[in-house]
């Protein structure tokens, strides 16, 4: 199990993103915000960001009325009222009986719950930093236990309700060090306890909620013993801050009537800080600077946090309305089941989700009516075959509530001209059509690589340019430093995280500038898309200027195009190409072939120079992922001081059968 793990982000370029709102001043948090995890659970301060965050403009915020009297008053004090309240438990009820989907879904988690029953309780088992194999694995548990006790009140769910229940609670902690342990349990337990409405014995339900207090909501406050170093994701704006939240505010409205005051300054710190992850990660147009994985879990624990403020308070308080947040489904949409299946995998992203049917985007679909959120054929994949997510059980509130309103397609071509740059160019429903995802961005981000100008390229169903995406996030617990995000950092050395292993340019040898922000400069829709991005921050020092252009030129054809003005000090320019294809040299370019279909690359500007192949299999490192027959085509321009302009026109074309 992997950890979503932060390092610093201090991008130079605060004046220039698009979005006023990029960057956040929360005085209150100054030195939570400033700190940044590393593998070692060490801190690392940077005076950069201290000088840049002092100067940075608000951001939108959330409604938060949040004090005792109105968490007294409003907070519904019948059960269920997580998620699921009566009204949504009845809709979900009478729709077991006749909707083919939900009843199919229904059955793959009535399977899952008859598994569980025959394996052990829950054990607290830890090997690396994170335990997020049992935490969850524990929350996954409650999500189907609970709802097929909500649904049927079947007794043998209640009794291993039950014995998980006291079992997670008697842990000695529940890992605050990395707090997303302890922010999915105190998810998992609060829903245990609100799903079974009362029913538990009243020793579990006390035992359950003084863990939720002691081992859940205090080591998140300094005053009640918390651990600084643990609780840096408040204020923060990478996912942890939404997971960890999330989890307290279903804690905190768990324990409500035996700690008024803490439920209460728990939730109104957890509105205070949520908008910095929703200003990072939707505004101003929904893509995620983490890329498509994060994006999801960071959007499962908004719906989560939305839903339980729904069926408790009334009111999801702006989230729906924050900048970017309901866009972000048409993102997730442009830049997932790609032609050859998977994702567009940026960031430190897997290669393709690991359920059939995205739950999470189906709120949107309940939200919106728009049937392209919905992954209806997913979704009826044979029950004993249909891989869940292990929020399921949460998930079926929405999706027993979706109908269809809007039939309308997806687009063709989508640009994300804000805080994340991405740009996709795709058709859809077509396993061999053609399919461009390409960004600017920087490094410096949270979960962010050296890719500024990369390019992730399908067309007859292969994958001819490649993102090499994420790797084992435990060789950081093996000395290897994965998470400092500095110039010089380790991290940069592996080619996953460097220019050296992605489709983009690289300059003298150089890696790009971790905190020189590439944006987007132009681009245009229509039959022939096209998008510029500006490399220049990114190639800081190494030229005076970059703008590289993505243009689908028909259907199979995507041109590159890179205007380049050198330093005098520049000397060699490097376009870039990853791929598992096998490749032979020509005079005119590369010809690639893999699984039978072949794609040829052409060179319009320069003519004189040749392309070359460098192996990557093995890798250089001895920490980076292997990828087997993965290799780079490069095409070095030397630069001799008298051009005052390059320009580098390359054709990727893809054969006819």
């Amino acid at each position: 199990m992997t950890v979503a793990y932060v390092g610093i982000h201090i991008p130079r370029r605060l004046m220039i993103s698009k979005s006023p709102t990029r960057y956040i001043t929360l005085t209150g948090h100054l030195m939570t915000m400033l700190t940044a995890i590393v593998v070692t659970l060490s801190f690392s301060i940077s005076s950069i960001a201290s000088e840049a965050r002092a100067s940075e403009p608000d951001i939108p915020r959330l409604e938060n009325p949040f004090d005792v009297a109105y968490l007294q008053n409003q907070l519904k004090s019948t059960k269920p009222r997580l998620i699921y309240n009566d009204e949504i438990l009845n809709n979900l009820k009478s729709r077991l009986q006749t909707d083919a989907i939900i009843k199919n879904v229904y059955k793959a988690i009535r399977n899952e719950a008859g598994e569980i029953l025959s394996k052990p309780l829950i054990e607290r088992q830890q090997t690396s930093f994170d335990m997020l194999d049992v935490s969850r694995g524990f929350l996954r548990r409650m999500n189907v236990l609970g709802l097929v006790y909500l649904v049927e009140k079947d007794r043998t769910m209640l009794d291993r309700i039950n014995s998980e229940l006291l079992a997670i609670s008697a842990f000695e902690d529940w890992n605050a060090a990395v707090f997303l342990d302890t922010g999915e349990i105190c998810m998992g337990v609060a829903i245990a306890l609100d799903w079974t409405v009362d029913d538990l014995p009243q020793e579990t339900i006390e035992i359950a909620k003084e863990a939720l207090i002691e081992k859940g909501l205090k080591p998140s406050w300094k005053n009640h013993g918390g651990n600084p170093k643990h609780i840096w994701w408040i204020g923060h704006y990478n996912n942890w801050n939404q997971v960890c939240n999330g989890g307290l505010i279903a804690a905190a409205i768990s324990v409500a009537d035996l700690e008024p005051e803490l439920a209460a300054m728990t939730i109104h710190r957890a509105m205070d800080s949520i908008p910095h992850v929703l200003n990072e990660n939707y505004n101003p147009d929904g893509a995620c600077p983490e890329g498509v994985m994060y994006w999801h879990y960071t959007t499962s624990y908004a719906v989560l946090t939305i839903s339980m403020l729904e069926t408790s308070f009334g009111a999801d308080f702006g989230y729906r309305d924050y900048p970017g947040f309901m866009e972000s489904a048409l993102f997730k949409v442009m830049t997932s089941n790609l032609p050859c299946g998977g994702y567009y995998n940026y960031g430190d992203c897997v290669d393709g989700p690991h359920y059939d049917g995205d739950m999470i985007l189906a709120w949107f679909a309940k939200e919106t009516g728009k049937s392209m959120f919905f992954e209806k054929d997913k979704f009826l994949i044979p029950a004993k075959s249909l891989r869940l997510s292990y929020l399921a059980g949460a998930s079926l509130a929405w999706i027993s509530r979706y109908r269809e309103t809007d039939a309308s397609k997806p687009p063709s071509s989508f640009v994300a001209e804000g805080n994340s740059p991405v740009a996709v160019f795709r058709d859809h429903g077509d396993p061999n059509g053609f399919y461009l995802g390409s960004k600017g961005g920087c490094g410096a981000v949270s979960h962010g690589n050296m890719d500024a100008g990369s390019f992730l390229f399908e067309l007859d169903g292969v994958r001819w340019s490649l993102d090499p995406g994420t790797q084992s996030y435990h060789i950081g617990e093996q000395g290897f430093d994965l998470w400092k995000q500095h110039q010089e950092s380790q991290r940069w050395e592996l080619l996953t995280k460097n220019n050296m292993g992605h489709s983009t340019l690289t300059i003298d040898g150089k890696r790009h500038v971790v905190d020189g922000y590439a944006l987007v400069s132009c681009s245009q829709t229509g039959k022939n898309p096209s998008v510029t991005y500006d490399l220049s921050p990114s190639l800081e020092g190494q030229l005076q200027s970059a703008l590289r252009t993505f243009t689908r030129q028909g259907e199979r054809t995507l041109r590159i195009v890179d205007h380049l003005v050198p330093l005098p000090s520049t000397q060699q320019i490097t376009w870039q190409l990853i791929t598992q294809a096998e490749v032979t040299l020509d005079l005119d370019g590369a010809v690639l072939r893999q699984d039978g279909k072949t794609l040829l690359i052409r060179k319009h500007s320069p003519s004189q120079v040749a392309f070359e192949i460098v192996p990557l299999d093995p890798p250089p490192h001895r920490y980076d992922k292997h990828i087997k027959g993965l290799k780079r085509i490069e095409l070095r321009v030397p630069v001799t001081g008298k051009e005052p302009k390059i320009t580098l026109d390359i054709e990727l074309r893809g054969q006819p059968e």
